[in-house]
Order: C-alpha cells, then sequence, then structure tokens
C-alpha cells in the first residue's frame, strides 16, 4: 500500500468512527435528560406528599434559600469544572441537582390542580420536541439568535427580580410570554448546539460524554423553565 492510499484510509476509517460515536453520544443526552425529569417530577411530588418536608421549605428561609443556593452551585459548578470531574461524580452532581430542583419545584403540587400540571406537561413535552427536532436539522446557523436569546433571558432575569417587589400581574404576564418565547428559541438553538458539539467528538469516551452529560443539562433546563412559563400561563390554581 502506497502513501497515498494510506492517507485515504485513515481519514475514511476516521469518519466511520465519529458517525457510530455520534447517534451513542445523542441517545446518551436524551437519556440523561429524560432521567433527570423523572428525578425532579417523582422528587416534587414526594416532598408535596409530605407535610413534614414541604412545611420545613416553606416555612424555614435557611432551608430555602440554602437549596436555591445550592441548584446554582451545582449548576456552576458542573459547567465550569467538568473537564476536572470523572464522569461519575459529573453525573453524581447532576443527579443531585435534579433532586434539589424537585425539592424546590414542590410548591406547584399545591398552588395548581394535578389535571393541569400533567396537561401543561405534555404542552411542554410536544412544543419541546418540535423545537430540539427544529433545531437538530434546520440547515440554518442559529449562533446569533441563540445570542440575542440569551440576552434577552437575561432581561427577563432582571425585569422579573424587578417585579417581585412591584408585584404588577400586567408585567407577570407579559415576562411570562417571553419566557416562553426565549425558551421555545433556546430550546432550537441549544438542540443545534449539542449537535454540532458532538459531532466534532473524536469517540464516546469519558470526555464525549461529559460533553454530552452538559447538553442534557442545558436541554433540562430549558424544558423545566418552559414548563413553568407555559403552567404560569394555562395552570388552573387549585381551590
Amino acid at each position: 500500500m502506497d502513501y497515498k492510499e494510506i492517507t485515504n484510509v485513515f481519514p475514511r476509517e476516521r469518519e466511520l468512527e465519529m458517525s457510530a460515536a455520534f447517534p451513542v453520544l445523542m441517545r446518551k443526552v436524551y437519556l440523561w435528560m429524560t432521567l433527570a425529569l423523572v428525578i425532579t417530577g417523582f422528587t416534587a411530588y414526594y416532598v408535596a406528599s409530605s407535610e413534614a418536608l414541604i412545611t420545613a421549605i416553606m416555612t424555614n428561609q435557611i432551608l430555602f434559600w440554602g437549596l436555591v443556593i445550592g441548584e446554582f452551585a451545582l449548576v456552576f459548578g458542573l459547567s465550569a469544572a467538568i473537564n476536572k470531574l470523572s464522569l461519575t461524580t459529573a453525573t453524581l452532581m447532576f443527579v443531585l441537582y435534579s433532586v434539589i430542583n424537585g425539592a424546590t419545584l414542590s410548591f406547584i403540587f399545591l398552588v395548581y390542580a394535578y389535571s393541569s400540571i400533567t396537561n401543561v406537561f405534555f404542552i411542554t413535552a410536544g412544543t419541546f420536541a418540535v423545537m430540539a427536532l427544529f433545531g437538530y436539522f434546520t440547515k440554518t446557523d442559529l449562533t446569533s439568535i441563540g445570542k440575542i436569546l440569551m440576552m434577552a433571558l437575561i432581561g427577563i432575569i432582571i425585569a422579573t427580580i424587578v417585579n417581585f417587589f412591584t408585584k404588577s400581574e400586567g408585567l407577570a404576564v407579559i415576562l411570562n410570554y417571553l419566557g416562553v418565547l426565549v425558551f421555545v428559541g433556546l430550546t432550537a438553538y441549544d438542540s443545534q448546539k449539542i449537535k454540532q458539539m458532538l459531532l466534532t467528538a473524536p469517540d464516546a469516551g469519558e470526555g464525549a460524554q461529559k460533553l454530552a452529560l452538559l447538553g442534557a443539562l442545558s436541554l433540562y433546563l430549558d424544558f423545566i423553565n418552559l414548563f413553568l412559563y407555559l403552567l404560569r400561563i394555562f395552570g388552573s390554581r387549585r381551590d
């Protein structure tokens, strides 16, 4: 075999290796995201069903803010230190975040009717699936749109903090609809970004799987936030 034949074989083998790794990594993204959603849902329901637990979270400000701060610490810690963490540690941090997030979201079972929560969940799932597929298959580069959406998200967060003190119902309604638009768009953007990121992965080793885990975290956050904004719009409150 001469030099040209060798150089032609290796790129072909490399391409086959990448094409084999990519579907494996994408399956892991959605498997981890789904697992996190299931953990969050069961945790939220369990905490809401326990009078002792829900009372402790709602009445003990130290515990409540400790859970909130713990969520932020886990997300930022996982994102910033992913290269230094083992896959096992990163996965456990993701699971722990899912549990804590479920505990802090348990209040929705006290505020909204169970049937309403179920209906909005399926609306969210359908919307999420459509936008994730759009982001995956579209040939349009969504990078510039993603940057705009991130800036809009920062604006929504700031406005939400301000409205926490002003308590304007009109502004709250506007922010809910804007939140839906932002996370619908971010779902498509993140889906495309994850695809592009994993297409460059040389194999399905630990390093690539940690990138897939980060992708799962991004989509999980998109789903949860989209669900909460839709719940505020369409949710029926309990009597």
